[in-house]
């Protein structure tokens, strides 16, 4: 579906750029698209409404608009069937009382076999695509869970601990950043530019990596 808000300026699509990530033309005029500043994308004819990768996709749903449509999203479901492996249904929390939504759409994610993103804004949402379309080319064993002895995973969980930092952020900045050296020596500016980032997450994590450690 696309949102009713004034529409973002649109990059040309007609040449088809390679890593693009393609818009499907229902999400013309959805804010998110002026939050995809990380990444290339461009319109296409497509079934789903995000393709970030061969085999990953994401629907996106209001949900505003599904308590006043409540079939929509079935209805795309069965569109999409089973042509990705990996299919996200990116949910934006518009509404001020969710759970009851939420909880149906938790159910509708598992039946369908899809995976379940919660967004508060349209930036929010634009982050999450920014995010997993950044991932496309890491081995897919950079989404999953490590053993607990793992230093990758331990790295992770610490990074995510930060907050307003999740866990996708956690893994697509030790994808881009290699290791916590270089983390920890980059600018401010420069883990703003990071995917998914952003201002205020990128000036926190900023803040914690300069903070003084206490010796005992």
């Amino acid at each position: 579906m696309s949102s009713e808000a004034e529409k973002p300026a649109e990059p040309t699509s007609k040449g088809g750029r390679a890593g693009a990530l393609i818009v499907s033309s229902r999400q013309k005029g959805n804010p998110l698209l002026k939050s995809l500043r990380s990444v290339p994308w461009e319109f296409g004819d497509i079934e789903p409404d995000y393709v970030l990768g061969q085999t990953t996709c994401a629907l996106y749903l209001s949900l505003r608009y599904h308590q006043l449509f409540p079939g929509y999203i079935h209805s795309r479901l069965r569109s999409l069937g089973r042509a990705f492996e990996l299919r996200i249904l990116l949910v934006q929390v518009d509404v001020a009382d969710p759970h009851p939504s939420l909880r149906e759409l938790s159910q509708v994610s598992l039946l369908a076999d899809c995976t379940l993103i919660l967004a508060w804004s349209a930036e929010e949402a634009g982050r999450h695509l920014e995010t997993y379309k950044a991932l496309e080319a890491k081995p897919a064993d950079a989404l999953m869970e490590r053993q607990d002895g793992d230093t990758l995973s331990k790295l992770t969980d610490a990074l995510a601990s930060v907050r307003s930092l999740n866990r996708p952020d956690a893994v697509a900045l030790l994808s881009s950043f290699e290791s916590l050296e270089h983390l920890a020596a980059a600018s401010e500016q420069e883990l703003t530019l990071q995917p998914g980032l952003g201002p205020h997450k990128a000036r926190r994590l900023h803040e914690v990596l300069h903070q003084p450690f206490l010796r005992s």
